[in-house]
This record gives C-alpha cells, sequence and structure tokens, in this order.
C-alpha cells in the first residue's frame, strides 16, 4: 500500500481546499467559515451522515464502508484553527485577514483529512464505519475536550481514534512516531505575590516583593533539577514578571508572576503541582510576603496505545518506508489528548520539509506532504478493517 494514485490525481484539488483555509484563516471556536465548508464538502462525496456543531463548531462525518454491522469503527481527526499571527510568508494565497494565519498547517490537516474522506466515500473498501473528526479550537482552546464533552465518542461508536501533525525538520514522506508519552500535558500557574510597598530609598521600612518574588523564579527551577528524577521529563517556566510601578523609585506592593508547566508522566504533574504551590508560598513566607498561587490544568499528556502505535507504524511503513518509530518525545501540547484519554489510539508526525518552524510568521505547509498524509489516514481505516 504505497501512496494511493487516487491522491494523486486529488492533489490540484486537495491542494485549492487548502490554500481556501490558508487564505481565510479563522481563531478558536470562530471557525464558522472553515467548519461550513468541511461539511458541504462531506457531503457532497456522499458521506452517510454528517454532523455540525459537535463540541460547539466541530464537524463530524460517517463513511460507511461494504459491510458496518460487525466491523470496527475507526476515527480520523484533523483540527481546522488557525493562529494569531501576522503572516509573513509572501506567498500568493496568504492570509486575507489581518493578524490571523495557518502557522501551524492545520489548513494542511483539513486537507487531507478531507482528500481521504473523498476517497473512502469513493471506494468503500473497507468493512466497518470511519468516523471523520474535524476539530475546532486545538490552539489553547481544547476543542478536543468539548467535542468528547459533546459525547461524540459514543454518539458515533468511535472504538480507535487517529490523529496526524505535519513537522518541519522531517523530510517530505517521513513520518515519526513513539509508543506511550508522545507529547507533553501543559499547566499554567498564576502567583501573586503581595509584600509591603514603600520608597524605594527606604527598603527597610519595605518588604521587597521584586526581591521575593525573583527567589520565587529561581526557586521553582529547582523543581526541575533537584525534585524530579531526572530520567523523567519536565519544563517548569515563568513567562511573565510583571509589578504594578514602573517608576524607579517605587517598591511594589505586589509582584504578578505566570508561567507554564510541561510533563510527561501524570505522577510527575501531581507532584509539580504540589510543589510549584508549596515553593511560592513558603519562599514567600520567608521573606515576610504572601504568594498567592492558582494552579490550572491544561491539555493531558498525548499518550500513544502499545497496539495502535503499532498499527500507525506499519500503515505508515507501507506507505513510504521511511518512519522513525522511536521518535524523540515533544514538550509541546496537543489536545488531541483528550480523545485518546477515552479511546485507545495513536498520534502521528508527518514530514513538512525544510520549512520555518510551527508557529512562526513565514511558516507555510508543503502541499507535497498532501499524498503522504492523505494515504495514511486513508490506510488506518482499510489495514484495520479489510474487506472480506
Amino acid at each position: 500500500m504505497p501512496v494511493k494514485n487516487r491522491f494523486a490525481e486529488l492533489l490540484p484539488e486537495i491542494t485549492a481546499w487548502r490554500r481556501d483555509f490558508h487564505e481565510n484563516p479563522e481563531l478558536l471556536f470562530d471557525v464558522h467559515r472553515t467548519a461550513g465548508k468541511v461539511a458541504a464538502l462531506l457531503r457532497d462525496f456522499g458521506c452517510d451522515e454528517v454532523v455540525e456543531g459537535i463540541g460547539r463548531t466541530g464537524v463530524v462525518g460517517v463513511i460507511r464502508g461494504r459491510s458496518d454491522s460487525k466491523g470496527r469503527v475507526i476515527g480520523l481527526r484533523a483540527d481546522m484553527d488557525a493562529l494569531p499571527i501576522h503572516e509573513a510568508t509572501g506567498v500568493d494565497y496568504a492570509s486575507k485577514v489581518p493578524g490571523k494565519m495557518h502557522a501551524c498547517g492545520h489548513d494542511g490537516h483539513t486537507a487531507m483529512l478531507l482528500g481521504a474522506a473523498k476517497y473512502l466515500a469513493e471506494t468503500r473498501n473497507f468493512d466497518g464505519t470511519a468516523v471523520v473528526i474535524f476539530q475546532p479550537a486545538e490552539e489553547g482552546g481544547g476543542g478536543g475536550r468539548e467535542m468528547c464533552a459533546d459525547g461524540m465518542m459514543e454518539r458515533f461508536g468511535v472504538q480507535e481514534v487517529y490523529g496526524m501533525h505535519n513537522m518541519p525538520g522531517i523530510p517530505v514522506g517521513h513520518f515519526h512516531i513513539r509508543e506511550g508519552a508522545m507529547m507533553a500535558a501543559a499547566d499554567q500557574f498564576d502567583i501573586l505575590v503581595t509584600g509591603k510597598g514603600g520608597h524605594a530609598a527606604k527598603p527597610h521600612d519595605c518588604i521587597d516583593t521584586t526581591l521575593v518574588a525573583s527567589h520565587v523564579v529561581v526557586a521553582l527551577q529547582s523543581i526541575a533539577s533537584r525534585n524530579v528524577d531526572p530520567l523523567k521529563q519536565v519544563v517548569v517556566s515563568v513567562c511573565t514578571f510583571r509589578t504594578e510601578s514602573e517608576a524607579h523609585n517605587v517598591i511594589p506592593q505586589t509582584v504578578f508572576l505566570r508561567g507554564t508547566v510541561r510533563s510527561m508522566d501524570p505522577e510527575v504533574q501531581d507532584f509539580v503541582e504540589a510543589r510549584v504551590k508549596a515553593i511560592a508560598e513558603g519562599t514567600a513566607a520567608t521573606f515576610g510576603a504572601s504568594a498567592k498561587v492558582d494552579y490550572m490544568r491544561g491539555y493531558p499528556v498525548t499518550m500513544n496505545a502499545p497496539d495502535n502505535t503499532r498499527y500507525a507504524i506499519e500503515v505508515a511503513q507501507k506507505i513510504s518506508g521511511q518512519v522513525n518509530p522511536d521518535a524523540a518525545p515533544l514538550m509541546g501540547a496537543e489536545d488531541f489528548s483528550f480523545m485518546l484519554n477515552e479511546r485507545p489510539g495513536a498520534y502521528i508526525f508527518l514530514g513538512n520539509g525544510d520549512t520555518a518552524m510551527v508557529h512562526h510568521p513565514a511558516y507555510n505547509f508543503d502541499d507535497n506532504a498532501i499524498p503522504f498524509g492523505s494515504s495514511w489516514y486513508a490506510g488506518m481505516v482499510e489495514e484495520r478493517m479489510p474487506a472480506a
């Protein structure tokens, strides 16, 4: 099962869809135009069922094979939303919306899954049911969580679920994957340090929150270096340090810190949450100040199930023969994790070639990757549910 000839034939059409999405980027759950076009195309393909409004603005299409009475139900997911970035690619199909662009390739993911859906609806060369899932709000909105909360898995009977993301730096047509933790959990924290403000010339009459907060920032780094097993990945980053004053001679009453925690293990995630709170509160108390910590759980660990990872590798191997089955995990996060928490499945990376990294203004999806991605999506259905 190499790259399917049908996708070479469909490449101009799929590319046109992709570039239309690229020209018209939409953010988070406000993907009404994109979702509307996706739903219209799925209906044109002859999908047996097309449902809009799952998880607010998600779209689900159902394609039944030659016999769906006893076959599996396989879910295939693509994300639809863009990013609040001003595009700097210079391509003739660049974003028409100032301050918004498809800087992560979700336009490509959506187009590749649409191509697979068209092929599967044409051929029906499988026994079972394919459920194509088009998700909003991956970029921080938790659209995957919302679609699951809407009962998507139960409503459509999904038994396994698979997702894909392009990756710059990996050659086009090459696949990277690993069993277990593929991407990190992403949590956030806000810390408000309160002391006693006053005149900078009289620090002895104050409790200097700038000094206290600086000690908190340094102390938080001990979590990764001294509290967590060095063989287990964790990142603690303080990314905002803001005082209530910009004067040269004022010691501020409060300092606000904001940051993120990335981890690959649920037990480590629990431990780090407790340590962030204990370190911030304890360090502040040492100086006579106080710290209020708000810790927010974000996307869970993206966890590839062993059997499903093997299935994904087998399909990718047949398509291109270029598969790294032991890719390094990434500390970025992905809300496909919510779907993997509900059903076994796997998440794979597809090479985007030597391009700017995702989330960069000069990033652009490589359309040459489309036949490989569409073939993998379709192959997961045909290989897991072969026709009798």
